[in-house]
């Protein structure tokens, strides 16, 4: 469900507070959040943030696209670690049948066109008889 448009969007206070306190400075550090539920304004546009994921804390630089998204979003909190190594298997399985078959047909078609090249050359033979 979404937030009401009256409402505004939600950004942290403490956030706005920080990114106020950077721009303000020359030097640019990124800005460590908690705050995964925070909306992107225009103003965090070029500031870095570093937004914990749960684990560790995943640099992040918000550019013109961002605007509007949550900072979660960009700071995945699950890593994908790969199938198990029974569905590897039967995916290679499949494609080494799958380039066999290929050979097998490309090796078909390749003797029916020696057997056609050979009748065609018997047949202008016996015709010169």
């Amino acid at each position: 469900m979404s937030r009401s448009v009256w409402k505004g969007p939600f950004v942290d206070p403490s956030l706005l507070k920080k990114v106020e306190k950077l721009k303000a400075q020359s030097k640019s550090m990124p800005i460590k959040t908690w705050s995964r539920k925070s909306t992107i304004i225009p103003e965090f546009v070029g500031v870095s943030f570093l937004i914990y994921n749960g684990k560790k804390f995943i640099p992040i630089k918000i550019s013109e696209e961002m605007v509007g998204h949550k900072l979660g979003e960009f700071s995945p909190t699950r890593q994908f670690s790969g199938h198990t190594p029974a569905d590897k298997k039967a995916a290679q399985t499949a494609a080494q049948e799958s380039r066999s078959s290929t050979a097998i047909k490309s090796a078909t078609t390749a003797a029916e066109k020696s057997t056609i090249t050979k009748g065609t050359k018997e047949g202008t033979s016996n015709a010169k008889k």
